[in-house]
């Protein structure tokens, strides 16, 4: 009996413990040899100005390309023209398909080691197939010609082209989303690229926005001799250039610093790594719990823009006190990081609790009063505007939270399974994906929206869906956002434990670096010599 206790106890060792040099396991004698530059690489700026803003760049080109997908839905359905049920069907299927391509993908890429680095050469080789796909995308409505809404070509087109994105779209999105986390073990140049990239794709995003609507307006008022295929196009093309570009740029001049565990664990090791991260496995929980959830599908704030709002200048005045304060609140983050004494979780608690209060306020203010249209851009442009006083701070204590989690599973692993995890986030979507292609069109037909009439001034004419429509554009995410702001309540990586668990590493990294003797960032390599310099002059 003893004998079979052993050897299903080496089985679970094997498969569930870490590797034997993680930061958690390490002898704290070994490790305490590198203290000193360990506290240094902690506490020591190494961004260059350039690597600074690089990521800011690409942020603004991704920011460029989210403010066009913002409106897929729309492209889809009154451009091309093709009915909603097989619009859903067709993002069913890619949502499965992704299912399978992330996990794969993501291996790949917790298995990269290069002499160039482990994100930048899939940035590098990936920007260009993934823009042009998207440009080619957004831009078929000029060639496809005048086909029926659900004739076959369109439909085949669509699917093959979201495919292809959605292929060069993983083997980009995963390494540029992890680049920040290998370029610098300093959590204050971490917030400060991400302070960057904040403030520079809001103005990327907003770009788009304030191109986009009135264009539209003008095109369907006959002011502009500009199809609604047209304005898709040309910023589509845009976009992608700048993308290409920027992406490229950043791959070519932003170094990886942070020293990796040279040989990966398996896959299947991987995969339980992530599970041993108590706090990535709460959020893997609660966005389970939504993950079904959808807002109808369709393009609710342009309709809101458009219909409710009474198009480009009423649109203009409902948005600008949160076009003002979310370029004023990237300066309020030092103010609230001294509020909150570096306490990121309670900020983001704090910050997102506003935020659902927000939305609240201006659902019981604006249903009522859905009819004038002045009533609602004065409580939309109030309520939204407070959304974003505190824009910049939430999204940068997010960010940094995001990567303390990842910090975290190296600490107690060894391993960094960044990619690996879409085995996870797929196993949501492949469960849910039924459930929320079905409530989809549930909701789009609950509606009442009819999408074959022009986007004008109350075209709908109906009290009711204006009400709907209002609600599913701000007012149905609120239950998502409440169960995804669980787990924070019980995350408790701050203060002493945060900081212990980055110095130990930290000394790992420093540990593993003099253990490969490979060339390491000339900024890390004077810290360990510098430090190992005062070591012998105390001897």
């Amino acid at each position: 009996m003893s004998e079979q206790k052993n050897s299903v106890k080496k089985v679970v060792d094997k498969v569930f413990s870490a590797e034997g040099n993680s930061a958690a396991s390490i002898e704290k004698e070994k490790l305490g040899k590198y203290n000193r530059t360990a506290v240094k690489m902690f506490h020591t700026s190494v961004l260059t100005k350039k690597e600074q803003f690089a990521p800011g760049i690409g942020q603004f080109a991704q920011k460029l390309i989210f403010g066009v997908e913002v409106y897929r839905t729309l492209y889809f359905v009154n451009v091309l023209k093709i009915d909603m049920v097989y619009v859903t069907l067709i993002l069913t299927l890619i949502g499965i398909y992704d299912v399978l391509n992330n996990p794969l993908l993501g291996i790949a890429y917790d298995k990269t080691r290069t002499r160039w680095g482990k994100a930048r050469p899939y940035i590098l080789l990936s920007a260009i197939p993934y823009f042009l796909s998207t440009a080619v995308l957004y831009s078929g409505a000029t060639f496809l010609g005048e086909r029926p809404g659900n004739d076959p070509t369109k439909i085949i087109f669509v699917f093959c082209m979201l495919f292809i994105q959605e292929t060069f779209s993983t083997i980009y999105t995963i390494p540029r989303d992890n680049m920040i986390t290998l370029m610098s073990p300093n959590p204050k140049d971490r917030i400060n690229v991400g302070l960057i990239q904040t403030y520079v794709g809001e103005v990327g995003s907003q770009l788009i926005y304030a191109i986009f609507l009135p264009l539209m307006e003008m095109g369907n008022k006959g002011i502009l001799p500009i199809s609604l295929s047209g304005v898709f196009t040309v910023l589509v093309i845009f976009a992608s250039t700048c993308g290409t570009i920027s992406n490229m740029y950043m791959a070519a001049y932003c170094k990886e610093r942070i020293i990796l565990q040279p040989k990966p664990a398996s896959s299947v090791k991987a995969l339980f790594y992530v599970l041993k991260n108590k706090y990535a496995l709460r959020n893997f929980v609660a966005e389970f719990s939504v993950s079904w959830w959808s807002d109808g599908g369709y393009s609710w704030d342009v309709v809101t823009q458009q219909e409710i709002f009474g198009g480009t200048i009423g649109s203009f005045l409902a948005y600008l006190p949160y076009n003002i304060f979310d370029y004023l609140s990237v300066t309020f983050i030092p103010k609230f990081q001294k509020i909150f004494k570096g306490n990121n979780r309670n900020a983001l608690l704090v910050l997102r609790f506003w935020d659902i209060i927000a939305a609240v306020g201006m659902l019981l203010l604006g249903l009522p009063l859905i009819e004038n249209k002045w009533a609602m851009i004065i409580i939309y442009g109030i309520f939204y505007g407070l959304k974003g006083f505190n824009n910049g701070p939430a999204n940068v204590f997010e960010s940094e939270i995001s990567r303390e989690i990842n910090d975290y599973t190296e600490y107690v692993t060894g391993e960094r399974p960044d990619g690996s995890i879409g085995i996870l986030t797929g196993l949501i979507k492949k469960i849910t994906a039924p459930i929320n292609a079905i409530l989809t069109v549930m909701l789009f037909r609950w509606s009442g929206y009819d999408s074959t009439i022009t986007m004008l001034p109350w075209s709908q004419g109906n009290t009711d869906v204006y009400r709907k429509v209002f609600f599913l554009f701000v007012g149905i995410g609120l239950f998502p956002d409440v169960i995804r702001a669980i787990p924070y309540f019980f995350y408790d990586l701050v203060g002493e434990k945060r900081e212990k668990m980055y110095i130990e590493l930290n000394e790992r990294r420093a540990l593993i670096a003099k253990e490969k003797e490979d060339k390491i960032d000339e900024e890390l390599e004077s810290i360990i010599k510098s430090v190992g310099a005062m070591e012998q002059e105390t001897v």
